[in-house]
């Protein structure tokens, strides 16, 4: 005979609904902070459920229906915070459905992916002395200005990213 499995009555339901909508509660209040940063919502909203949830991934169509939100903005929002590198795809192999997941340190991941587009910058604005003549001295001065910003600021990101792994190896691993 089984052992008798408790995980199903009332009180533990009723627990399980209480800790979701505090989840769901969570990345609403997730997303109002990240628009009030400039952001848009629903990247907050779908980073904060992310972070919070239970299980190790979900699907978009479950977090579409969580959030109750459309397909199209879940799909917008995830494409972004992957390019990010604040969330992951998960592959369910045989499943064609989109699977995503919190990377375990998403701040991280940004700062790093953070340097590619402060790269793209750089190069972009490189590209502005082709067009400035040599006797535009102001722009080129915003030029590089810009140009050097953004080198400095890629080059202080790797200097930040090695001073947060050794702050988190100093913390432990295992600490919450």
């Amino acid at each position: 005979m089984a052992a008798h499995d408790d995980t199903a009555t009332p009180d533990r339901v009723q627990e399980t609904d209480d800790r979701e909508r505090r989840r769901r509660e969570f990345a609403e209040d997730f997303g109002l902070y990240w628009e009030q940063a400039g952001s848009p919502r629903m990247d907050g909203r779908i980073l904060g459920y992310l972070m919070i949830m239970k299980e190790p991934y979900i699907s978009s169509a479950e977090l579409a229906k969580v959030l109750n939100a459309s397909a199209g903005s879940v799909s917008m929002s995830t494409r972004r915070m992957v390019d990010a590198g604040f969330i992951k795809r998960h592959v369910v192999p045989g499943d064609r459905n989109h699977y995503f997941r919190a990377d375990d340190d998403p701040w991280g991941s940004f700062l790093a992916g953070e340097r590619r587009y402060l790269d793209r910058q750089r190069e972009l604005i490189e590209h502005g002395f082709d067009i400035a003549g040599d006797d535009e001295t102001d722009v080129r001065r915003r030029l590089r200005n810009g140009s050097d910003y953004m080198t400095w600021l890629a080059q202080y990101h790797r200097k930040m990213l090695g001073e947060w792994e050794a702050y988190k190896a100093e913390r432990g691993l295992g600490d919450d």
